[in-house]
C-alpha cells in the first residue's frame, strides 16, 4: 500500500474518531444541562431557537451562581422566614392582592438572606433556575399574576394560584441543606463547604 493512501487513510480515521468524540461530548453535555435544569432547558432553548446558544445560557447562569457565595439559611432565619410566610397566607383571607405582594417581597427577602442578588427579574429567576429548576416556572408565573394583579386584571383565583407558585418557590429555597440539583462535576470537585459559603 502506497505510504501517501496510509496517511490519508489515518487522518480520517483521526477525523472521524475526532468527530465521534466531539458529538459524545456534546450530547452529554445536552444530557447534563437538560438534567440539572429540568423544564428551563426546554424553556431557553425555545426562547433561544438555537440549542447552541441555549446550552450557552445555562451554562453562562451555572458559573455565574457559582461565583455568588450562596449559603443556606439558619435555623434561627428559617423559623423566621416560615413565621412569616405564615402571616401572609392568613392575612390572604382578608386581603389577597396584599398577600401576594408581601409574599413576592418575602421571596425577594430569603433569596437576599441565602446570597442572591435580587435586583433585575429576569436576573433573579435566571439565578434562581440553576439550583431550583422545578419550581423556577411557578416563580415567573406568580410574578405574572402579580402584574396583572397591579393592572387590576387579577381575580381572588388567580391570586390564590400567584400564592400557589410563591409557596413552592419559597419551600424550595427555605430548605437548609445543599441544592438538591447541583451539578455533579462541581461536587466532585471541592467539599461542600468551599461550593456554598
Amino acid at each position: 500500500m502506497d505510504s501517501t493512501i496510509l496517511w490519508l487513510l489515518v487522518a480520517i480515521a483521526i477525523v472521524v474518531v475526532g468527530g465521534v468524540v466531539w458529538y459524545t461530548l456534546r450530547q452529554r453535555r445536552t444530557e447534563q444541562l437538560r438534567n440539572r435544569f429540568g423544564p428551563e432547558y426546554e424553556r431557553v432553548v425555545h426562547r433561544a431557537g438555537d440549542v447552541r446558544k441555549a446550552e450557552a445560557d445555562l451554562e453562562a447562569r451555572a458559573k455565574r451562581v457559582e461565583a455568588l457565595r450562596l449559603r443556606p439559611l439558619s435555623p434561627s432565619d428559617a423559623a423566621r422566614f416560615s413565621n412569616s410566610w405564615r402571616a401572609v397566607q392568613e392575612r390572604f383571607v382578608d386581603d389577597p392582592g396584599g398577600a401576594v405582594t408581601e409574599a413576592d417581597r418575602l421571596i425577594g427577602e430569603v433569596m437576599a438572606a441565602r446570597g442572591y442578588p435580587v435586583g433585575d427579574f429576569e436576573q433573579r429567576v435566571a439565578d434562581i433556575s440553576v439550583d431550583h429548576p422545578d419550581v423556577v416556572i411557578n416563580y415567573r408565573a406568580a410574578r405574572e399574576i402579580a402584574v396583572q394583579h397591579a393592572r387590576g386584571q387579577a381575580t381572588t383565583e388567580d391570586l390564590r394560584q400567584a400564592m400557589t407558585h410563591y409557596r413552592a418557590l419559597f419551600s424550595d429555597l427555605l430548605e437548609m441543606r445543599e441544592p438538591s440539583r447541583a451539578h455533579p462535576d462541581d461536587r466532585a470537585e471541592r467539599p461542600a463547604a468551599a461550593r456554598r459559603e
